[in-house]
């Protein structure tokens, strides 16, 4: 079963290779997605963010899960040097650089925890595979050329297991910044994409390492159970060690 909703502005995609799922198990994985766009998005003027934003709601007011994605932001700036910050050069905070790969992992585990193990998610191209596909092979993943998004795949990857996010300019231009410079991250770079042990963390090293400029595969190397694929903006690819035992 394969189904798929514009949810947060962009396509999420859902399918499920176990025979026993239904529409009603896809759309309880929209509804929490919904939910998400409701609590995070920085666009919604009663969203929970816009709401601490605009100093509406004060920390003590925080929902549990505003609580846990700030400590998950906090702990995350720790480990990757300050590049990773959701407080925008504005001074307003905007987490969507870790609360997509956050969701997908959470909807993923109310899957598995339903029985499902074969499944796909996928959210604007932030991946989570899991078990095999309807076929009974590995999930099938593309790195699209970011010089021609629409019409040009550079990379095919074969998953099981494992998250994949691409973070980069060709979708939402200039928007991710070096949070020591507190500018555009124009650093060099295009399209930086982490394939890791799940989405949540490939999502949000994927921000930081991309926020370091073309430091930031040497970052993607060194992590334990990471792979990555950097392009730069001469279109030069520049891959971690690993990264070739996932592409077809």
């Amino acid at each position: 079963m394969k189904r798929q909703k514009i949810i947060m502005g962009m396509t999420v995609v859902v399918e499920i290779a176990d025979r026993h799922a239904t529409e009603e198990t896809s759309e309880k994985i929209f509804s929490y997605f919904e939910y998400i766009d409701q609590k995070f998005s920085t666009y919604k003027a009663d969203s929970e963010i816009t709401g601490i934003n605009d100093g509406l709601i004060k920390p003590g007011g925080y929902s549990a899960d505003m609580q846990e994605v700030f400590r998950l932001s906090e702990e995350t700036k720790k480990q990757t040097g300050g590049y990773f910050d959701i407080r925008t050069p504005e001074g307003t905070y905007d987490p969507s650089g870790l609360v997509k790969g956050w969701a997908i992992h959470n909807a993923s585990k109310m899957l598995l925890k339903d029985g499902f193990n074969n499944f796909y998610i996928d959210i604007g191209g932030d991946i989570q595979a899991c078990g095999k596909n309807n076929r009974k092979e590995q999930w099938r993943v593309g790195i699209r050329n970011p010089f021609r998004p629409e019409t040009e795949i550079v990379k095919v990857l074969s998953i099981e297991d494992r998250g994949v996010a691409t973070s980069g300019t060709y979708a939402r231009g200039e928007h991710i910044y070096n949070p020591h410079a507190r500018v555009p991250s124009a650093n060099g770079i295009v399209s930086l994409t982490v394939i890791g042990p799940d989405i949540y963390e490939a999502d949000r090293f994927a921000t930081a390492a991309f926020a370091m400029g073309k430091d930031g595969i040497g970052f993607i190397e060194k992590l334990d159970g990471f792979e990555g694929y950097m392009i730069d903006k001469d279109g030069i690819a520049t891959l971690t060690s690993g990264f070739e035992k996932y592409t077809l």
